[in-house]
């Protein structure tokens, strides 16, 4: 009788898991080759003494089938691009936000620079923080920020909008944009 050991107790938890080796309790299995085509229907324990022979693991890839269907294969080099293959689809999926701030008294060279930066971050599709910081007595004059805020909408119109109405927190007139 041959005792159940797997070496990868340990991805058990993982989505990506699957059953390999002597994990694997059907009677009948489906083998594919490691390379390429399939061996057809064998029983487990020559399927299990194939894959010895190539010195790689038995891997059930499809359990619902009938019968199974198993795969020789390295199963940890497998799981590494499993792996890999989820950190890169979580890092496209992520947006971030980013952050562009103003000042009331802004030139219009660096109020178009700044602009084509949101643009890019919009297309992207990142979320836009907009700060309108003040100093000292522009604080008397919070219209200018709240004009620098309407400037944008019109300019931004066909690339974002503003989620809501900025507000003012402190210092700083703050509004998120995020795209159409």
């Amino acid at each position: 009788m041959e005792v159940n050991i797997s070496r990868y107790k340990k991805y058990k938890k993982k989505k990506y898991h699957k059953k390999t080796n002597y994990d694997i309790k059907a009677k009948k299995v489906r083998l594919i080759h490691p390379e390429k085509g399939s061996f057809g229907i064998v029983s487990i324990q020559e399927a299990m003494n194939k894959a010895k022979k190539f010195n790689k693991d038995l891997v059930e890839i499809a359990p619902t089938a009938k019968p199974p269907v198993c795969k020789i294969m390295d199963y940890s080099k497998y799981l590494y691009h499993q792996k890999k293959k989820a950190k890169k689809a979580q890092k496209q999926n992520a947006s971030q936000l980013k952050e562009i701030q103003f000042r009331p008294n802004i030139d219009d060279h660096d109020y178009n620079f700044k602009m084509k930066h949101i643009q890019e971050f919009l297309d992207k599709g990142h979320k836009v923080k907009v700060v309108v910081r003040f100093r000292g007595r522009e604080m008397a004059h919070q219209e200018l920020g709240h004009e620098i805020i309407a400037r944008l909408k019109k300019d931004l119109k066909d690339y974002g909008s503003f989620e809501k109405n900025p507000t003012m927190e402190g210092r700083f007139l703050i509004g998120y944009m995020t795209n159409n």
